[in-house]
């Protein structure tokens, strides 16, 4: 979150709620969905230069590059919360130290991931589910994918501590630039040198590397602090204060990682027995999931984009500004949630052609992916918004559970349930979850609206 000046404080109390969430949304919901068009803009050129089982193949490993994402916001979201935090204090050695130890410890947890990844990769694409077919590229892609991880993670840790120091602007361009560099150098490796999933890979590294750089060039311009050389010696309050403050975000990606894994190999399994094979349900699924994450980028982007409007005037207790920001957030995340299930109902296949020309049983049940697994994706608004809204007004235990309840609570039980129905029940696990968890979450949120009341009265 940026650190508010006097004008900003006044401005939380008295600018129209609708124009302080765009103000603080728009630069998060751009950073975010370019984070997961990285992933896409390979899927595409993939699907097209490749065919389908080149998109199988980056399908998993992309759980890998998630759990480089779960170190990189472990460490970078708990470096900005404490800086905010300090910097509030006006202690302003603690945010020297902040931002220096999250940046020694995520170099530190860069190079390990990239030992890790290199050395185990095989039995780590057997727990993701690599079939045998997938297996060459998917080697072929990860080896490489492996050696940006570093470059990556440091950026994408640096970045989370740049917006948080007040220049939001910059952390965007950092991320834009790798993924122009990303979709410039993808066509060209993939179609005129024919390197296929590699060339795909070098082309994500190289973004990753010019991503590293510019946010590498921000350290020595901090405007909250001077940085020196001192900031980079380790303290065990400080790395421990970061990292229980970046937990949450953290499990929120671990969480998708399990989910990714369970997923692959449960289709795989299913999809074996099926008249679709385990590649196609695998790949499908995995640019099923890559599309919904376009749509929760947005939906998380608004929400957050409301977290300081929200958390301010909950700690000034003027309430009525605090429903009416929580209304304002739930309003945008419906509309972009209801616009994404009209496309994903009566346009599947404009968006599974996107990604390669298939035909017969990939696009069959690409189509039976979005519309089944995806079908109660408008209630994703309200979830993500109230998960969100919980955390702002100070209740981290509530948000979590309401953010776990879809993605592990609900969906992992539900997912290995139906034997029965085969591949397609997998899919259902879906919409089941998301029925339940928004039962949760308009639970809670009507409790904590009460309580809102009482104390507003």
């Amino acid at each position: 979150m940026e650190h508010a000046s006097h004008q900003d404080k006044s401005a939380f109390a008295t600018e129209p709620v609708g124009r302080l969430i765009a103000k603080f949304a728009i630069p998060c919901v751009i950073s975010l969905v370019v984070n997961a068009l990285y992933n896409i803009v390979d899927q595409i050129f993939i699907g097209w230069g490749v065919g389908y089982l080149g998109n199988g193949a980056t399908n998993v490993v992309f759980p890998i590059t998630i759990i480089a994402l779960a170190l990189a916001v472990l460490i970078g979201d708990g470096g900005a919360a404490y800086l905010s935090l300090k910097l509030g204090e006006g202690d302003l050695d603690s945010v020297k130290k902040g931002v220096g130890n999250a940046a020694v410890m995520i170099t530190i947890a860069g190079i390990a991931m990239l030992v890790i990844t290199i050395v185990f990769m095989n039995p780590i694409l057997t727990l993701f589910g690599a079939t045998d077919v997938l297996r060459p590229a998917a080697l072929e892609y990860g080896y490489v994918i492996a050696i940006g991880l570093p470059f990556t993670m440091i950026s994408t840790a640096l970045n989370a501590m740049i917006r948080a120091d007040g220049s939001p602007k910059f952390a965007m361009v950092s991320m834009l630039l790798g993924a122009i560099i990303n979709t410039v150098f993808d066509p060209i490796f993939i179609f005129i040198f024919d390197m296929g999933v590699r060339g795909a890979a070098i082309a994500t590294i190289l973004g990753q590397i010019i991503s590293f750089l510019v946010s590498i060039f921000y350290l020595p311009r901090f405007k909250t602090f001077h940085f020196d050389r001192s900031a980079l010696r380790l303290h065990k309050r400080v790395c421990l204060s970061v990292l229980s403050l970046g937990v949450s975000s953290f499990i929120t990606q671990i969480a998708i990682t399990i989910v990714m894994a369970l997923f692959n190999n449960l289709l795989a399994v299913y999809g074996a027995a099926s008249v679709y094979g385990s590649e196609i349900p695998l790949t499908a699924m995995g640019i099923v999931m890559k599309v919904n994450q376009i749509m929760l980028s947005i939906l998380v982007g608004i929400a957050i984009g409301a977290q300081p409007v929200i958390g301010f005037n909950y700690g000034c207790k003027n309430f009525h500004r605090v429903k009416r920001a929580f209304e304002v957030a739930i309003a945008a995340a419906e509309i972009i949630a209801i616009i994404a299930f009209f496309i994903f109902q009566f346009a599947p296949m404009s968006v599974v052609s996107i990604f390669g020309s298939e035909e017969g049983l990939y696009n069959e049940f690409a189509v039976k992916c979005f519309r089944i697994f995806l079908m109660l994706c408008p209630l994703n608004g309200f979830q993500t918004v109230a998960a969100i809204y919980l955390q702002a007004i100070g209740k981290p235990i509530k948000s979590a559970v309401v953010t776990l309840s879809r993605q592990i609570v609900f969906l992992v039980p539900v997912a290995l349930l139906p034997k029965a129905m085969g591949v397609v029940g997998v899919l259902w696990a879906g919409p089941t979850a998301d029925a339940l968890a928004f039962i949760l979450a308009l639970a809670m949120i009507v409790y904590e609206m009460k309580k809102l009341k009482k104390m507003a009265a």
